[in-house]
């Protein structure tokens, strides 16, 4: 990310301004992630981890969990707060803190290289993707394709908020920046759509607008240079 992104993000954590976080594992992720049929101690990397519960459900699943996360407060308090006593080192780029089966990485996405990750079976991406700016998606997925092999597949939830004009039939179908970004290297697969009306957090007293959450099954092409 660009120096003001990081800047940013590393803020909203320290003043605690996180009301993306949540405070329970995702209910889509406990229903979707089964459809996978991954076997335990697949590796599942989790990008923009956060302070994320979902890491620890998906460790409990049996598998391998490495995250990468910039901000070091979000790393310390996942740890904290679910009673973990990680052990830590420095890498290159990195801070690695790990205990039992999760890792997690203290640094910039965007420094990451194959030989950090290891072998990545499957990408957990929690709207990681969708809180990014739009001008750092294309860079994002670019990343991505540089530190995962090109078979791994992705299990991608984001919320969409409803493009002014789009049709029903169009809110509730695959995106259409989704699919720019996604479909030279994936198959995409659209498995499950929720559509709610909610009030925007940061605009008092703001009109309930249309809101998709949706689920991916991405799979990787295996035909990728």
């Amino acid at each position: 990310m660009s120096n003001t992104d990081n800047t940013r993000w590393l803020q909203l954590w320290r003043e605690q301004r996180i009301a993306f976080h949540q405070d329970e594992v995702n209910p889509l992720l406990a229903r979707f992630w089964p459809s996978l049929r991954m076997p335990p101690h697949n590796r599942v990397f989790v990008p923009l981890c956060g302070k994320s519960l979902d890491m620890i459900w998906l460790a409990e699943c049996g598998h391998d969990v490495i995250g990468v996360e910039l901000s070091p407060v979000a790393v310390r308090a996942f740890f904290s707060e679910n009673h973990l006593h990680p052990s830590r080192r420095e890498s290159r780029y990195f801070s690695v803190w790990q205990a039992g089966r999760i890792t997690i990485l203290c640094g910039d996405y965007f420094a990451l290289r194959p030989k950090d990750l290891g072998r990545i079976d499957t990408v957990y991406d929690r709207a990681a993707l969708t809180a990014l700016p739009a001008t750092l998606r294309a860079d994002y997925i670019a990343q991505l394709r540089r530190i995962i092999p090109a078979t791994a597949n992705v299990l991608l939830l984001t919320v969409e908020d409803a493009e002014a004009g789009d049709s029903r039939q169009q809110r509730m179908g695959i995106d259409r920046e989704l699919a720019t970004l996604y479909s030279a290297d994936f198959e995409i697969e659209l498995a499950h759509v929720e559509s709610l009306y909610e009030h925007h957090p940061d605009v008092l007293d703001s009109a309930a607008t249309p809101v998709e959450y949706k689920v991916y099954r991405l799979q990787g092409k295996k035909n990728h240079a």
